[in-house]
């Protein structure tokens, strides 16, 4: 097995005549709070679409555990165990919360049933059922929402959808863990807590994550190193404190 749960080489895609990312070499190691920063247009969410296979590389590849998984479905990225939540929050909004978490949990194998198990209701269909609502249940409480779990996604104050959306990215059972900006529109008592749970997330699960933040107070808390996008290509990279040091680093933010 890898040193690295994630590794990329020379990443990089091309729309046309517009390199969106070139050349992105990322490792990160098991248990690792990572991230990814830069300014609008850096090229931040284009590598996390390169990583789900949203998107295929013009150029270069990328490892999970040490497994080349370039040319994979988004549906086996998540299998192998990539997730990741969005910039703009993408629940199932007429669906309850605790719903929502059951969909993630139907790619795991040990909740499967067979299409004649669950068309004819027999009894391993129920089984399951339970078993994937007592488990959905468990990651709603990490999350303080287990009170809400028979509301409508889209009854939930914004703050709430969000942690929704890292719970269902969660209940796929991950080995690296994506989050597009967690803490865009919330405000400093929601960005605090959201902070503390990310922390047991990574402790509890012993989870490997991957972030991309604008708040680089969140960002200075949180990651143990991070990789700076500009323009689609690498900036600087390195232990956090070092990095956000980085004068052109600070250009990159500030202009001038």
């Amino acid at each position: 097995m890898s040193e690295y749960v994630l590794e990329t080489k020379n990443l990089g895609i091309s729309f046309g005549g517009l390199k969106a990312a070139q050349d992105v070499n990322i490792r990160i190691k098991k248990n690792q709070l990572y991230g990814l920063i830069g300014p609008n247009g850096a090229g931040k969410t284009t590598i996390f679409n390169l990583l789900t296979c949203v998107y295929k590389p013009t150029t270069g590849t990328f490892y999970l555990d040490g497994e080349e998984m370039k040319g994979q479905t988004p549906h086996r990225i998540n299998q192998k165990g990539i997730a990741r939540t969005f910039q703009n929050i993408r629940l199932f909004n007429n669906m309850t919360v605790v719903r929502n978490v059951m969909v993630g949990l139907h790619n795991n194998p040990e909740y499967k049933c067979s299409v004649l198990e669950s068309v004819l209701r027999l009894p391993r269909h129920f089984k399951m059922e339970k078993a994937m609502r007592e488990r959905a249940k468990e990651l709603l409480r990490i999350f303080d929402l287990e009170q809400e779990r028979n509301s409508l996604a889209c009854n939930l104050p914004y703050g709430k959808q969000r942690k929704l959306e890292i719970a269902r990215a969660l209940a796929t059972n991950p080995k690296l863990l994506l989050l597009d900006e967690p803490a865009a529109g919330m405000n400093p008592h929601e960005t605090e807590d959201l902070a503390r749970t990310i922390r047991f997330i990574r402790d509890h699960f012993d989870m490997t994550i991957l972030l991309i933040e604008h708040d680089m107070g969140f960002v200075s808390e949180l990651c143990d190193e991070l990789t700076v996008l500009s323009f689609g290509t690498v900036l600087a990279q390195g232990d956090t404190k070092d990095v956000l040091q980085d004068p052109e680093v600070i250009k990159a933010y500030i202009g001038g």
